[in-house]
């Protein structure tokens, strides 16, 4: 039995609740204004232009619960709107971001990942929902820290002290909440349903 699984395509919880364009579009638009307001959590540090943020945490739950598609359109729209100069990046900034653009192409990717992982039902168990959240943070620092080194001019190494290290713990505590809130949230909502 593989721990990551690969089935059809099943429903995400956003299907639940999902039946209409419009329910559709205030999804989207409420899962990238959850990101940005997961992004105003932010605290520089002094030794890298990356901040500690919660934004991954809201990708994580937005990408796995939205699906791909809705996820795509959500990240995209936080991301589009953010460099049109909606301030809701890190710490209330807007436009392009310079050092750490690369991680909100990861964002995008990252919840893609999410969504299309969950629709083949690694959200249904905690093993597979923790599996699914390491898979799609490491898209996101692969994304980030590739483009941190190559827009400071710096060695992979000194990119990963930078824009990974510092951040190991904060992204295990986040992966492991949203890892075990998926699953038990789906045992919520068939509880619900069978009644």
């Amino acid at each position: 039995m593989s721990i990551i699984t690969f089935h059809s395509p099943r429903p995400v919880l956003a299907d639940r609740i999902s039946r209409t364009a419009v329910a559709n579009i205030v999804l989207v638009v409420a899962a990238a204004a959850f990101v940005g307001l997961l992004a105003q959590v932010s605290i520089p540090l002094g030794f890298t232009p990356v901040p500690l943020t919660g934004q991954t945490f809201g990708i994580m739950l937005a990408g796995t619960a939205l699906g791909w598609r809705r996820a795509a359109m959500a990240m995209s729209l936080y991301v589009i709107a953010g460099l049109a100069g909606l301030p809701w990046f890190a710490g209330g900034t807007s436009g392009y971001v310079g050092a750490n653009f690369g991680y909100l192409i990861g964002f995008v990717l990252s919840a893609v990942a999410l969504g299309w992982l969950a629709s083949h039902g690694n959200d249904r168990t905690i093993v597979g929902s923790l599996l699914s959240m390491a898979f799609a943070d490491a898209l996101i620092f692969v994304c980030g820290v590739s483009w941190l080194a190559h827009f400071l001019h710096v060695s992979l190494g000194t990119a990963l002290h930078m824009g990974f290290y510092p951040f190991i713990w904060g992204e295990l505590i986040k992966a492991s909440v949203a890892g075990v809130a998926l699953p038990g949230t789906w045992r919520l909502v068939d509880r619900a349903t069978k009644h």
